[in-house]
């Protein structure tokens, strides 16, 4: 696990979602996350990887939220490739514990995951790159290895 001071690079997101610190929307960032996911190209099973690991991530946040807060979900997209970062205001953020099966099922959705702490928000960036593969070139690439 790394833990850093901000997000990715580029520091304006190409979609932005804010939605009141309650389990009750994570609902939305997930079909959010799919939706834009899907206009990538991203193969079923990849989109639904997304949408287990901002699930996931939200469930990291969300009980370290300051009361009446926002969760924040940002998205940068590029061709074959989504960086996701969910965050919550929170006074005195504890960072998750990467023995927990959340962070486990996280990084193993992932391509990478980190965790931004500070400046009184607590967040978890994850990145996930589409496999360029299908069908009978998977089977064929699985084959080669043999």
């Amino acid at each position: 696990m790394s833990v850093t001071a901000s997000g990715p690079s580029q520091d304006r997101a190409d979609v932005e979602l804010r939605v009141p610190a309650d389990g009750a929307y994570v609902s939305v960032l997930r079909t959010t996350t799919a939706g834009l996911a899907a206009r990538l190209d991203f193969t079923i099973d990849d989109i639904e990887d997304l949408r287990i690991a901002v699930g996931e991530a939200s469930a990291m946040v969300l009980p370290e939220a300051d009361p009446g807060s926002e969760l924040q979900c940002r998205f940068w997209l590029a061709p074959a490739q989504m960086t996701v970062s969910v965050s919550v205001e929170a006074s005195s953020p504890a960072a998750p514990d990467e023995d927990s099966f959340a962070w486990q099922v996280l990084t193993t959705l992932a391509s990478s995951a980190s965790v931004q702490s500070g400046d009184g928000r607590l967040g978890v960036t994850m990145t996930m790159r589409a496999l360029d593969l299908g069908g009978d070139d998977l089977e064929a690439a699985l084959g080669a290895g043999r």
